[in-house]
């Protein structure tokens, strides 16, 4: 592996899931903002368990426009925040996450 040759820290970059902004589920399905939270906290919590993971940046701050194909509809939906900006599910518990 790379980082064992070098020795170096990593920072892992644009990891998420797309969900659709009202969209619950107990469950936490798919597409879902339960399903964004739960993945991305607990992708960030395995990288905070590895000693040479430095850092993280999710993707994406906010949604955003895309051409429509056979793998979008309407946009980018993995941000964090609408693209109006209100915060999805998981914007408040980064917030908390992150305040220490």
């Amino acid at each position: 592996m790379e980082r064992q040759k070098y020795n170096l820290p990593i920072i892992i970059t644009e990891f998420g899931a797309d969900t659709y902004a009202g969209v619950h589920s107990l469950l936490a399905e798919m597409w879902s903002e339960e399903y964004q939270k739960d993945l991305i906290l607990e992708l960030i919590e395995v990288m905070h368990s590895k000693p040479y993971v430095l850092g993280e940046h999710i993707w994406n701050f906010a949604d955003f426009r895309t051409s429509q194909n056979h793998i979008r509809c309407n946009g980018n939906k993995k941000g964090v925040f609408t693209r109006e900006r209100q915060p999805k599910l998981v914007a408040h518990f980064l917030k908390e996450k992150w305040k220490d």
